[in-house]
């Protein structure tokens, strides 16, 4: 969905558990009172944090309770995973605020858990996402691309001669900040019908799967 305001974040967050907001780096938000997670050593928001912060949401709440955790992409994989069950049951009065540029670098299984939220600053499903033509094209072909054509694709990411690993995750996870767009735009559910497989792609290659079986067996 789309929202029009910065100003609205703290409304529309308080009616769920978890959010997760794209908007640009370095637009300001200001939540009154928020439990504010940033990276402490600017390049990953670590365990420690994370359960540090799981402690403190964990007591019961007198009043609203936010935790604004930006950018939300910074959450290492284990950090991330230590704060899936508290993301999904918050508990009353506690809300998850998880602000981000890059949607499509955050795990499915975060994607899963939250509603996202794009600050409505134009409606071209590719208009905001950081990442190369060519990426961009890849990842548009996925999503329409008819089961005969899903090998050819999977052989086009794989030779990517460097870090082919984390290119395919780059394609597969701008796929799916499309699809999330598309359906916002046009309202046509079956962008959020391709949504599983695509979710499904990139936890299996982010569990070191085969590239290119793990991509043509999940979409086809």
């Amino acid at each position: 969905m789309y929202f029009e305001d910065i100003a609205d974040i703290e409304k529309i967050a308080s009616k769920s558990g978890t959010t997760i907001f794209v908007v640009p780096d370095k637009m300001a938000i200001e939540i009154k009172n928020a439990i504010v997670l940033t990276p402490e050593d600017k390049t990953v928001i670590t365990i420690e944090q994370v359960r540090n912060t799981i402690q403190r949401v964990s007591t019961k709440q007198t009043g609203e309770c936010f935790v604004l955790i930006r950018p939300a992409e910074m959450l290492g994989e284990a950090a991330a995973n230590a704060f899936l069950k508290k993301l999904e049951e918050p508990g009353e009065k506690v809300h998850f605020i998880l602000v981000t540029a890059k949607p499509s670098m955050l795990l499915p299984t975060i994607l899963s858990r939250a509603k996202i939220y794009f600050l409505k600053t134009g409606f071209r499903v590719d208009g905001g996402i950081e990442a190369s033509d060519k990426t961009k094209d890849l990842a548009k072909r996925l999503m329409v691309a008819k089961p005969a054509e899903l090998v050819g694709l999977a052989e086009e990411i794989a030779r990517k001669k460097d870090g082919v690993r984390s290119y395919a995750l780059e394609v597969i996870g701008v796929s799916i900040e499309m699809l999330y767009k598309s359906y916002f735009i046009t309202g046509k559910p079956i962008f959020l019908q391709k949504l599983p497989k695509f979710l499904a792609v990139y936890e299996a290659l982010a569990r070191n799967g085969h590239i290119k079986l793990q991509i043509v067996a999940n979409l086809i």
